[in-house]
């Protein structure tokens, strides 16, 4: 079997038994949510964005769709479930900002059982994995050489445009989703490849690590499980990623999180009261911030929070200096 249709195949092996599961729940969509369905769905994601990218674009672009609806589906759950639990030991919170946020998880868990009952993904005759699974074993897969070498094509030409969004910018963020999310996704894109791929994607760590790097190495960034990747296995070809830069992409990936998700409140506060009361714009922030208090920090703050980190990261280069090129094992 060539490499690229195994990769596949191990992740739908680890979401099938999910939605095999689900589909005898009374909810599936909540049994999903609870169960961790985001990180298979993640890992075909990745899978399918990289190989659109070496095959057949139609063909790879439209069964990523089909897993990104899921994973966009449950992360809409997420955001307002979260949201709804964070806030609602918050004395100041009026009854009908939670009411309003969990309502709101309720409709998009709704939305995901229809789509999963729309899409297939949870019949037991030609469901959409099996559809799925016939269309990628169709795929003429490229050789695991010229694979890897396309990883490493797939890379740069991914850091360049995500260089280019940044600089347009001029590390200057006026919105928390269109920008500090966004460019947040783009940079996690670079680390989930290295778990999708299964171990053609290896760190190497370079013997004289830069100074800058230093305060990017932090024990929480080492020492996370996500900066750990799969074995080579069975992998003649690795593509090489120096590590303390890796650590470094990962630390900017936990600090714009930390910053958005310090944004949420207040993002999801001012949501539930342009909905929930007669409040302009201009009104419903600033009664958001009175409800959430002097702890919370202003968007405009994080927002300025997210543009001097990323002005520093960037300036250094440190995106230009991850791939370190491919590499046959002997």
């Amino acid at each position: 079997m060539k490499p690229g249709l195994s990769r596949f195949e191990h992740f739908i092996n680890k979401l099938q038994p999910i939605l095999n599961t689900a589909s005898k729940q009374k909810n599936p969509a909540l049994w999903l949510y609870r169960n961790n369905a985001r990180t298979p769905l993640f890992m075909l994601e990745a899978l399918s964005k990289m190989y659109s990218d070496f095959h057949n674009s139609k063909k790879f672009t439209k069964i990523k769709e089909h897993f990104k609806l899921l994973e966009d589906t449950l992360g809409a759950i997420d955001y307002y479930d979260m949201a709804a639990k964070d806030l609602v030991t918050n004395k100041k919170v009026p009854a009908n900002v939670i009411t309003y946020l969990q309502a709101q998880s309720r409709e998009k868990i709704q939305s995901l059982n229809e789509i999963l009952v729309e899409n297939d993904w949870l019949s037991t005759d030609k469901s959409r994995i099996s559809k799925i699974l016939k269309k990628l074993k169709e795929v003429d897969w490229l050789e695991e050489e010229d694979e890897v070498n396309q990883m490493n094509e797939f890379y740069g030409e991914s850091i360049y445009s995500l260089v280019e969004f940044i600089q347009g910018t001029s590390f200057h963020f006026e919105n928390m989703e269109s920008e500090v999310h966004e460019l947040r996704r783009k940079l996690r894109w670079l680390s989930i490849y290295p778990q999708a791929v299964n171990g053609a994607i290896q760190l190497q760590t370079n013997k004289n690590m830069p100074k800058h790097l230093a305060k990017y190495c932090s024990k929480e960034i080492t020492s996370s499980p996500y900066n750990t990747l799969p074995a080579v296995g069975r992998s003649t070809y690795i593509l090489l990623l120096e590590q303390n830069y890796y650590f470094a992409l990962s630390w900017m990936i936990a600090e714009l999180g930390n910053i958005k998700d310090n944004g949420l409140h207040v993002v999801a506060v001012k949501e539930a009261l342009l909905q929930t009361a007669s409040l302009d714009e201009t009104a419903a922030i600033k009664k958001t911030y009175q409800l959430l208090g002097r702890q919370q920090t202003s968007l405009q703050e994080l927002l300025q929070q997210a543009g001097n980190i990323c002005k520093i990261y960037f300036e250094e280069q440190n995106l230009e200096h991850l791939v370190l090129g491919v590499k046959m094992i002997k």
